[in-house]
């Protein structure tokens, strides 16, 4: 059963006379990958270092599988992984010794660090690098060293920091189908300004916008968010730009090339039937018609856009 694993209230946090958050609530479930989206200054940083332990809110409660983060602080961080936007490595300590110093922060027992020490190894993918310097490790490998200390201890929660941050292409992909694979087990809230990483691996998405919550739903419903307003149309005889404008609905018209438009139409109308209605009597041999679907970039900056309520 996949219930609540994290819990927001009415967070808020002001620095000096200014909020930086206000009224954030929402929930995060034991198992899956969320993305923490915002503008820079809208208040996310704020938002994770509350939720990291890292900072003290001014208002509101935060809890982690039922400890309050704030009552309970070293409770709390037992149940909690972080990496940051830069991970915390040694690069002069081997993998191994990393693990292990990492461990003893963590203050698993004795006896059961060298077993944890190698799960998170094998999770990630470093078992073979043991007696590497950290130092000597590819960007990539070192991002995996810095996951690896952030569930050595099975957290109920994982937060990561623009986790493929700096890294090339293959590395990326590498990373990326590691946090999928840690997401299966944990619940993974990553912060990341990269819309494309949001799409790939997130199946939740939370965005905070000039210090208030704007949307928390699913990548669905993200998506979904503004109806599209955009038709792709191919056609084999295709007839002037005057023509297409005087379709009932059509508001632009763009060629891509001497056969394909982009149409942008009122979505109160029903501009692709009253399109093809005109295709046929006109004879202009419509090849393929497709709604184009709105952007990430284009739902995002419609809701950092949108008008704040303040309760």
């Amino acid at each position: 059963m996949n219930k609540n694993v994290v819990s927001l209230e009415k967070l808020s946090h002001r620095y000096s006379k200014q909020w930086a958050i206000r009224d954030i609530t929402f929930d995060i479930k034991s198992r899956g990958i969320i993305g923490l989206l915002g503008s820079n200054g809208a208040g996310k940083s704020t938002t994770m270092n509350i939720l990291c332990g890292v900072l003290n809110q001014s208002q509101g409660t935060v809890s982690i599988d039922g400890v309050d983060t704030r009552k309970n602080a070293t409770e709390a961080k037992k149940l909690l992984g972080f990496l940051p936007q830069k991970p915390p490595l040694y690069p002069d300590l081997t993998v191994d010794e990393y693990l292990i110093h990492t461990a003893h922060l963590r203050r698993i027992e004795k006896k059961n660090i060298r077993p944890a020490v190698e799960r998170a190894k094998e999770r990630c993918g470093i078992a073979h690098f043991s007696k590497r310097l950290l130092k000597n490790l590819s960007g990539g490998y070192q991002q995996r060293a810095g996951i690896a200390q952030a569930i050595i201890h099975q957290p109920k929660l994982v937060v990561l920091d623009e986790p493929t941050n700096g890294l090339d292409p293959v590395q990326v992909i590498e990373v990326r189908k590691l946090i999928k694979e840690i997401g299966r087990e944990h619940a993974v809230l990553i912060s990341t300004h990269i819309l494309s990483e949001v799409q790939a691996i997130c199946e939740q998405i939370i965005m905070i916008e000039k210090g208030h919550l704007v949307f928390s739903g699913t990548i669905q419903e993200f998506n979904d968010y503004e109806k599209p307003n955009r038709i792709i149309a191919v056609m084999a005889s295709p007839p002037n730009d005057k023509e297409i404008m005087a379709i009932d609905g059509v508001l632009e018209v763009s060629k891509t090339n001497p056969s394909t438009f982009q149409i942008t139409f009122d979505p109160q109308k029903e501009a692709s039937e009253n399109l093809i209605e005109a295709a046929v009597k006109g004879g202009w041999r419509l090849k393929e018609v497709n709604i184009a679907r709105n952007s990430l970039d284009d739902v995002f900056n419609k809701i950092s856009n949108k008008k704040i309520i303040q309760s």
